[in-house]
């Protein structure tokens, strides 16, 4: 029998170089994608999936994460003496619930594995999601939400996966499949040579693991950038443990780099009733689809 998923982890930890300068001195995760950080969609993703307790892996000046998601009792007040109860009601209903949320602090930029490694005595022996914050990922139902019904299934670990153009595929960590209907990863490669990569299918941040990945993760020597890879955690759980892919078909907004995210205020902007009829973009892109 398998367990539920009831934590997730968020690592928010990140100096968000690709977003310089915007980035020295506001953390990535609350740039706003419209008028909301990233790290709200993101949040609110996990929640709407059925995640009960969130952990977010913050380092040094990361410290305005935990206050956006703290009750602000100040602004509350003003707001209500002020007759704006429509936007004091709609921040209290944003407010994550006592106990639902948590910080750790990964001391050290050691890789995306370092800061996984960092929630393992909040998450304990049990399986978790992991939501990469920079990864907006927008579609009918929430992403880890149809991850956490693959893992239902079959148990063991998922990863979500989507198709790049092959001619890109040595831009991102590439797997292979087995064949037949009952898929499975069967290997992984970070970044390959042009024109040696096993499929078209990237690893686009979004999982479901085993806690055995702690284990690994403790003992992994540095690998690319000489961090500690969850990746190569994860080939390494390849051998004890099946990782299955989910295919997202919805759409996928690299929010850590320029062009991701103003794809993304673009997008998520024309979705919102209240404001698409006032955006004008055609007189600089020749129209914008949503689609």
């Amino acid at each position: 029998m398998t367990k539920n998923i009831r934590k997730a982890v968020i690592p928010a930890a990140g100096f968000g170089t690709r977003m310089l300068p915007a980035t020295k001195s506001v953390a990535k995760e609350m740039l706003t994608v419209v008028d909301r950080p990233i790290i709200d969609y993101i949040v609110e993703e996990a929640f709407a999936s059925g995640i009960e307790h969130i952990v977010v892996v913050i380092g040094r000046g990361k410290g305005v994460i935990e206050d956006h998601f703290d009750h602000a009792f100040e602004l509350d007040t003003s707001l209500r003496s002020k007759n704006k109860l429509s936007v004091a009601d709609k921040l209290t209903s944003m407010t994550p619930k006592a106990g639902s949320i948590s910080f750790v602090r990964q001391q050290e930029a050691r890789g995306l594995g370092h800061a996984v490694w960092a929630a393992r005595h909040v998450i304990g022996d049990e399986p978790f999601a992991v939501l990469l914050p920079d990864m907006l990922m927008v579609d009918q139902q929430p992403c880890i939400a149809s991850m956490v019904s693959v893992y239902d299934k079959s148990g063991g670990n998922v990863i979500a996966v989507e198709q790049c153009k092959p001619e890109e595929a040595h831009k991102f960590g590439i797997v292979s499949l087995s064949d037949g209907a009952d898929r499975r990863i069967t290997g992984m490669v970070e970044k390959p040579p042009q024109g040696t990569a096993p499929s078209n299918l990237y690893i686009s941040g979004r999982y479901i693991l085993q806690p055995e990945i702690f284990d690994l993760l403790e003992n992994q020597t540095p690998g690319a950038g000489g961090e500690i890879q969850l990746t190569d955690a994860l080939i390494k759980l390849m051998e004890t443990q099946e990782i299955r892919p989910y295919e997202f078909s919805g759409r996928t907004f690299d929010c850590g780099s320029p062009a991701g995210f103003v794809n993304a205020n673009l997008h998520m902007a024309m979705m919102r009733p209240d404001i698409a009829g006032d955006i004008e973009v055609s007189e600089y892109t020749g129209g914008y689809s949503t689609l």
